[in-house]
């Protein structure tokens, strides 16, 4: 691994501070100073119903759009900003240190590639430009009620009706489809064949079709991030169809971010310990004690462990990025980096609850500012699914045994 910036690496690193530093609105220069952040922030805002938190999402939107970094892996021919994978991990390393939000969601990670590969000219033509434009959200449709990490096994069924298909069937772990326009999907057209085959993947460019229902799913913390959608006859032409009907795994499968370093995980870890080491510098005595009295030690000690996490995370991002720039294509290496941030983030929620001991629980600020335990309580119930989504630590640690350590399937 190579941890120094080249020359024309360090220009660009330069160049995407000052953009950051010159363009990201005040909304969200506030927001990059608190310890956590929500998920899907320019996603919330651009719905807002604050004209000017409205503003601050198409603003710097159009920010990153000037300079092609709406969607930095898309080749640039489709608006994209083309850049090799070291660009993008410096792109996305700067805007993680920034507090930045990104643009764009699942249509610039997931649909955007699919159908650069996939898609017929007028796809491309037609719903591309409107995701770089934030005109067009869309929400993922994969996951299904029985099928989430055995995803080929969905049962969510489209049948062919002239030039229409009727779908029907449920999606589950919907993020964020109550801010979305559009929803893309994959649903079985052939039940006959083998689960891998016989899977389309279609396109729904309005939400609101008739017979589609996104109806919200609340989690243990009181926050509404995921949904579940229901499909009763709805109504899809035939036309939107993204590569070959019944080989929609493959298109499903097909991603050109190669930007799986996960170096904004191990920025926010960072970050979060640097902000709790803070607060506790210039907190009252009462808060301060948590790390002098007679269980002090303990957390000291649980405190450097996830700061030296923190600094492996960081590892693991260098030598993903690092294989992706020699050429190679990181599998178990990418998986391991998954799994070692997902559960960091257990552990460091976890840590800096116990951290504030029973004050945790107040679930509400007792002073005016004074709202870091009530985060960190907060960080915990929502980790709980850190460890499912995007691929559990079960998954991973059989990839990791099985591509890494050779050992056999069982």
């Amino acid at each position: 691994m190579d941890w120094k910036d080249t020359p024309e690496q360090a220009a660009f690193r330069k160049q995407v501070r000052e953009m950051i530093q010159a363009k990201m609105p005040q909304r969200y220069q506030v927001l990059a100073r608190e310890i956590h952040q929500g998920e899907r922030q320019w996603e919330n805002d651009r719905k807002s119903s604050d004209p000017s938190v409205r503003e601050a999402a198409s603003e710097w939107a159009s920010s990153l759009r000037e300079k092609g970094w709406v969607a930095p892996h898309w080749p640039k021919e489709y608006g994209g900003g083309g850049l090799k994978p070291m660009e993008q991990f410096v792109l996305n390393q700067e805007m993680a240190l920034a507090g930045a939000p990104g643009v764009g969601g699942s249509g610039v990670s997931l649909l955007g590639p699919a159908m650069i590969i996939h898609g017929r000219p007028d796809q491309k033509e037609k719903y591309l430009p409107a995701i770089l434009n934030g005109e067009t959200a869309w929400a993922q449709g994969f996951s299904e009620p029985g099928a989430g990490s055995d995803l080929a096994s969905l049962t969510t069924k489209a049948t062919r009706d002239g030039d229409e298909f009727v779908v029907n069937g449920q999606k589950i772990w919907t993020s964020a489809a109550h801010l979305a326009d559009a929803i893309f999907a994959m649903v079985r057209t052939d039940p006959d064949a083998p689960k891998h085959r016989g899977i389309t993947f279609i396109v729904i460019d309005d939400i609101k079709t008739p017979g589609l229902t996104v109806r919200p799913l609340t989690d243990m913390g009181n926050h509404h991030y995921f949904n579940e959608t229901f499909f009763e006859d709805v109504r899809v032409p035939a036309d939107h169809v993204i590569g070959e009907e019944n080989r929609g795994w493959y298109v499903g499968m097909t991603l050109l971010d190669y930007e799986r370093s996960n170096i904004g995980g191990a920025v926010s870890a960072r970050k979060t310990i640097e902000g709790l080491l803070r607060h506790l510098a210039t907190a009252d005595g009462e808060a301060r004690s948590t790390l002098g009295h007679a269980g002090g030690a303990v957390r000291r000690h649980a405190l450097a462990d996830c700061y030296i996490a923190s600094e492996v995370m960081y590892q693991f991002s260098f030598r993903v990025i690092s294989m992706h720039n020699a050429g190679q294509l990181p599998n178990y290496e990418a998986s391991t980096s998954k799994l070692f941030n997902s559960e960091l983030s257990q552990s460091l929620a976890r840590m800096g609850t116990k951290m504030f001991g029973l004050y945790a629980n107040l679930w509400e600020e007792r002073n005016e500012g004074d709202h870091v335990a009530v985060s960190f309580a907060d960080d915990y119930i929502r980790s709980v699914p850190a460890t499912i989504r995007g691929g559990t630590s079960e998954v991973q640690r059989n990839i990791i045994a099985t591509r890494g350590l050779g050992l056999p399937r069982g």
